[in-house]
């Protein structure tokens, strides 16, 4: 039936408007769009506007007023664009406040469980692999030089480096939370248990933050260290002198 009916020749709707083409039904939507006699077919404004108007609506066009309601049209959708980026930076600082709770949990659940190994989402441990898998092996030949409690300006030059070595996102704030002693794990969180742990340094498998007395010890890297010496997904650790490149 739809075969047949689209065999049916029948006149242009713009008939009425001049024109005599007869046609078959299943050209007729395509001839519709470029009938010369379509009141409204698109066309550009003569004045040199450059608004593109319906064929009817040529002669009640005013440039200086319909240029003015497209303005106020765009102001309309900018306000309104505006508007959502604001929700979905809101929204997306929810997120990211949700994440680092949940990463906190999963940092608190490791060590109330010793033996249990949070492990990270595939692509993202995959990303972080390569990252590490790119860095500089690391010796640190003064231990005494680490600095424990690094202020926000020191944190913040790390931070850039870190970033600038293609950190991912992801982990890169947690390992900056981890450069100070608060977020370190048991075996070093005092001064009394890194000097009773000290011993156990040399153990550690380091890699060099670009340019800088910094090193990071991450998860992936020293699985063979006890869980009271270790965190997720790693440390940095920021010293005065005394990091070199293997």
């Amino acid at each position: 039936m739809r075969n047949m009916l689209s065999k049916l020749h029948i006149r242009c709707e713009n008939a009425a408007f001049g024109c005599s083409a007869v046609l078959r039904l299943d050209l007729l939507p395509a001839h519709i769009n470029e009938c010369e006699h379509n009141p409204k077919r698109p066309v550009p404004c003569e004045q040199g506007c450059g608004l593109i108007i319906p064929k009817d609506e040529v002669r009640s066009h005013n440039c200086v007023r319909d240029l003015r309601v497209m303005v106020l049209q765009q102001q309309q959708k900018i306000s309104d664009l505006e508007k959502l980026t604001a929700e979905n930076k809101q929204q997306l600082t929810d997120q990211k406040r949700e994440i680092q709770l949940l990463k906190e949990y999963m940092r608190a659940l490791r060590i109330s469980n010793p033996g249990t190994r949070v492990q990270e989402q595939p692509s993202e441990q995959n990303e972080v692999l390569a990252w590490v898998s790119s860095l500089q092996p690391a010796r640190v030949t003064r231990w005494g030089g680490m600095i424990s409690t690094p202020d926000a300006v020191l944190q913040a030059v790390i931070k850039r480096s870190l970033i600038e070595s293609g950190c991912p996102p992801a982990v890169v704030g947690s390992l900056i939370e981890n450069s100070h002693e608060r977020k370190w794990p048991p075996g070093l969180s005092t001064l009394e248990t890194r000097q009773m742990n000290r011993r156990y340094y040399e153990n550690y498998v380091t890699k060099r933050v670009p340019s800088k007395q910094a090193v990071v010890v991450m998860a992936c890297d020293n699985q063979h260290m006890s869980d009271d010496m270790i965190v997720e997904p790693g440390l940095v650790m920021i010293f005065a002198h005394g990091v070199e490149d293997m």
